[in-house]
């Protein structure tokens, strides 16, 4: 028979897919001029962070699923706000790009996500350049670009929105590794959000107000709040889920549910969006570009594998390594009192933990580099 935990595991993992596809369909819907006509981007994503910020400050300070941690003004001033800024900006831009472009070249330009985290990475001191995984961020490059001289829609104002997002996401993803990991805290989903939400919303109050408010005010727009408050809580559950899912399965698992909730997702944006058109040097070059983001995975897990065994044979550090480990409760995740993730799942949950569309493929390879250089990485 079937375990019941085996069970727990593929629900998790269905609803994960499930909700990161339907949040960027909604999404896409809402601000698409054609469909729901919200064209204002900046005013979703302050809705999404002000509904994020409420029920997290209920569930921390309220009903006390998990504990706050140790936040001091000076960690806060270092850390939280530069992250909150670029976790800001990275939703502005993506966000912005469903304007411009179709969802199905959106996930195909996603897959410059680990060039750009290894690039950021690289100029920040947290990896090293070296040609084996340069030459993968090239094929993953061309990738790119083949896709996108296939792209019949192409629009360069749509495309420079996204990569500039994906970039400002992928500076965030190495800045919590910088700055946070540095200062010991550990974070999950739920008290990420609690300290980052409130301050993204105050970095895109000034551009709301200078480039969306005056053209609310003329356009008079009427706000349908059950759409917003469906909007804002689906996108508040993906990163539950998220956090269940990381309790219950390994970097390979996630990767892969990541790899086919992409191809999901390009299909169904083209039955949904019948105005978006794939051909067949999109799905080529989407193709070599998840190939090469296959073989980096590869080599960084080999990385990952080479560093562990000197460890292993360290009676001491093993010994800390299974009490660690012990501490860990993936059947209960949420239920952690202290509000930490502990073990080797944590590094995954590191850099996917607030993103409203969960780049899964970046963090698992953020919680590499971050392996090879502390051994473990706790969530934020």
């Amino acid at each position: 028979m079937i375990s019941r935990q085996l069970v727990l595991t593929y629900l998790y993992l269905l609803i994960y897919v499930c909700l990161s596809s339907g949040v960027i369909l909604f999404n896409k819907w809402v601000l698409s001029p054609k469909y729901f006509k919200f064209p204002f981007p900046i005013t979703l994503t302050m809705i999404h962070m002000a509904f994020s910020g409420i029920v997290t400050f209920f569930l921390v300070r309220v009903f006390k699923v998990v504990a706050p941690v140790k936040m001091t003004f000076h960690i806060y001033a270092t850390c939280v706000i530069p992250i909150s800024a670029f976790f800001a900006s990275s939703l502005w831009f993506g966000n912005t790009a469903y304007l411009y472009i179709s969802v199905a070249f959106i996930q195909m330009l996603k897959a410059l996500m680990p060039v750009a985290t290894f690039i950021m990475a690289v100029l920040c001191g947290t990896d090293k350049l070296r040609w084996d995984l340069f030459l993968n961020m090239v094929l993953v490059s061309v990738g790119v670009v083949v896709s996108s001289y296939g792209e019949i829609h192409f629009n360069v104002i749509g495309t420079l929105y996204q990569v500039t997002g994906i970039f400002a996401e992928a500076l965030r993803l190495v800045l919590t590794q910088v700055l946070l990991q540095k200062k010991g805290l550990t974070l999950n989903p739920i008290t990420s959000l609690y300290y980052i939400a409130p301050c993204s919303f105050i970095f895109l109050f000034i551009p709301w107000y200078l480039l969306e408010k005056p053209e609310m005010d003329v356009s008079q727009i009427q706000f349908n709040y059950s759409i917003f408050f469906l909007n804002a809580l689906s996108a508040f559950a993906l990163n539950i889920s998220i956090f269940l899912v990381i309790g219950r399965t390994g970097a390979v698992t996630i990767r892969v549910a990541g790899v086919l909730k992409d191809w999901i997702l390009i299909a169904l944006s083209t039955i949904i969006f019948p105005e978006s058109v794939i051909t067949s040097l999109n799905i080529i070059g989407y193709a070599v570009a998840l190939s090469g983001v296959v073989l980096y995975n590869y080599l960084k897990m080999k990385d990952v594998k080479a560093n562990q065994l000197p460890a292993d044979n360290n009676p001491d550090r093993s010994t800390k390594d299974k009490k660690a480990l012990n501490t860990y409760r993936p059947d209960n995740s949420m239920d952690n009192n202290d509000g930490t993730v502990i073990g080797g799942l944590a590094s995954e949950a590191a850099a996917a933990a607030v993103d409203e569309e969960a780049p899964l493929i970046p963090s698992a390879r953020l919680s590499y580099v971050t392996r090879t250089q502390t051994g473990s990485f706790s969530n934020r």
